[in-house]
């Protein structure tokens, strides 16, 4: 979870998604120009379970920005439309 400032937990890469809510996060992610690393949680199962409950949340994808947990599609496209998100890659 730190292996970069902004780390997407994803179904596939961000080059070729596995799955409409992991490719829709990335294009958002890349229409707001933030730079990120990802992590195919298809290729770990161990990753993928545990994820789950650490951070308390279902489903993938899941977005981390400074090793904390932010959320998933709804909650990141959210905060692009309020600008939080912006407020907290500053």
């Amino acid at each position: 979870m730190n292996q970069s400032k902004v780390v997407l937990f994803m179904k596939g890469s961000p080059d070729q998604p596995r799955c409409g809510f992991s490719r829709r996060i990335v294009d958002l992610l890349r229409s707001q120009g933030v730079e990120f690393s990802s992590f195919d949680i298809l290729s770990d199962e161990s990753v993928r379970q545990g994820l789950k409950v650490l951070n308390n949340w279902p489903t993938f994808p899941q977005l981390i920005i400074n090793g904390e947990f932010v959320g998933g599609l709804d909650v990141v496209k959210e905060m692009v439309d309020n600008g939080e998100l912006k407020e907290m890659l500053a």
